[in-house]
């Protein structure tokens, strides 16, 4: 059993926000699909960080489902919290909306799974992490789903 104390998914949360600039772009205009998976695996990695408080490195990633283009000169808000923990490892959801500048609304463009393990800074070695703590029913409907994709990957 993880006898290290848990922790909010508040504690671990992050909020990033990007610019896409023309270095960023593709040929149409719009964000280059490897760019925002770039920015997903940062956000996420922070989050993951945040609440091993250890390194970590990604292991997988699932279900990177693109819903919107977004143009180049758009303002994208990516963001990241721990939906799930096991012995070593945790599962970061992310979140990535267009936010549009004059009025602030935002359009849902990209979401993401991704597996972090928590190393031992020294040995590199796996390391245990905190029990994640889901406090409202939407963290606690991501903890059981995200619980339900672990079981169908190691299956």
């Amino acid at each position: 059993m993880n006898e290290l104390a848990s922790r909010t998914v508040d504690e671990s949360r992050v909020e990033m926000t990007e610019i896409i600039m023309p270095n960023d772009g593709n040929p149409l205009g719009n964000a280059m699909g490897g760019r925002v998976m770039h920015w997903i695996d940062v956000c996420a990695a922070v989050c993951a960080g945040r609440h091993a408080r250890t390194p970590v490195v990604t292991a997988s990633v699932d279900n990177v489902d693109f819903h919107n283009p977004v143009p180049v000169g758009s303002v994208i808000v990516l963001l990241a919290s721990v939906n799930f923990t096991g012995r070593t490892s945790m599962e970061i959801g992310v979140k990535v909306w267009q936010e549009e500048r004059l009025t602030g609304d935002r359009k849902h463009v990209v979401s993401a799974y991704l597996t972090f393990v928590s190393l031992d800074p020294e040995t590199r070695k796996p390391r245990p992490v905190p029990a994640i703590e889901p406090k409202t029913e939407n963290e606690k409907r991501r903890c059981k789903e995200a619980a339900a994709r672990r079981k169908a990957r190691l299956s």
